[in-house]
């Protein structure tokens, strides 16, 4: 049930076309960009282990030319459907607020409150521009480059914060750099809407998440979104009564479980595909465990052993 849900165990088609590749990415909910490239960055990898080869920039099409994608904090950074857009408004708002938000990027807001506008104004007047583009149209000394893992400086810094409280987004990439673009100006009709009921938006996230894992624990639904199990459980309680989600016990699992009413359970499925660390399938590595008894660290997160 899980490998279907995915997507997996079906034949490839003859003949990949964009369609299809789209179909995959709404069947997932959203692909995890990670800047990790060692065939190739790691959103362009789930689709292949589903439809096979296709041409990459048919990716980059559907989310910056067709507006068909849109990138936000998905299960992290993330391309998603245009779809669920409206469902990711709440976390866009309450960003602005300095909830849901990293501690470190709330205090920066708070410290570089004129730095942000300055930024934002920046990119209104003068349209689409990346960090550099933008750090050097600046040029305040708070900008030099702070040390840190992502080396980021305070332009980039308020680029993200822009970002993450959705007033700004990706319009389109330079070799894999961001070009940030007011939200308004990228997707009009979707970013002036209304703003849905966070419970209703919650709902749709957690049924997607169902949907695309087939069968799963309350910790897997929510993570999937990155939603806070205080957030998920009444989700849950919701589409089980309306019949989206069954509640199941899965054989060795000690949490409950539940079954999207969609979910197909194959009686037999024979898989073979390359995936890559962060596909779907795998990101929840104690799921990974339960469902296959594979347990498996990915070495670039793992720390050296003590000397």
């Amino acid at each position: 049930m899980a490998l279907a849900a995915q997507g997996l165990g079906v034949p490839k088609p003859a003949q990949v076309t964009k369609r299809h590749l789209l179909a995959t990415i709404q069947r997932l909910g959203l692909l995890q960009i990670d800047s990790v490239n060692v065939l190739v960055r790691a959103h362009y990898f789930p689709p292949f282990s589903r439809i096979g080869p296709y041409p990459t920039e048919w990716l980059d099409d559907l989310a910056y030319r067709k507006r068909r994608l849109f990138e936000y904090w998905g299960h992290a950074a993330s391309l998603i459907p245009v779809d669920l857009f409206s469902s990711f408004r709440w976390r866009m708002e309450r960003a602005k607020q300095g909830i849901g938000v990293y501690r470190g990027w709330v205090n920066f807001a708070k410290d570089n409150a004129g730095l942000i506008q300055e930024v934002l104004e920046q990119i209104r007047q003068h349209g689409p521009a990346g960090a550099g583009d933008v750090e050097k149209a600046i040029k305040q000394e708070q900008l030099a480059k702070k040390a840190g893992w992502w080396e980021w400086s305070d332009s980039k810094t308020a680029l993200e914060w822009l970002f993450w409280s959705g007033q700004v987004t990706t319009s389109t990439r330079r070799n894999f750099e961001r070009v940030y673009d007011l939200t308004e100006r990228v997707y009009p009709d979707l970013y002036n809407g209304d703003v849905p009921d966070r419970a209703i938006a919650q709902r749709e996230l957690v049924a997607t998440a169902a949907r695309a894992l087939g069968v799963a624990t309350e910790n897997d639904l929510g993570d999937y979104f990155r939603l806070k199990i205080n957030e998920t459980r009444p989700r849950i309680r919701e589409l089980v009564e309306a019949g989206e989600l069954i509640e199941v016990k899965v054989e060795a699992w000690r949490q409950p479980a539940y079954l999207s009413s969609s979910a197909r359970i194959p009686r037999s499925l024979e898989a073979g595909t390359f995936l890559s660390p962060f596909d779907p399938l795998l990101w929840e590595r104690k799921r990974t465990e339960r469902l296959f008894g594979f347990r498996y660290r990915i070495e670039i997160y793992t720390p050296a052993e003590a000397e």
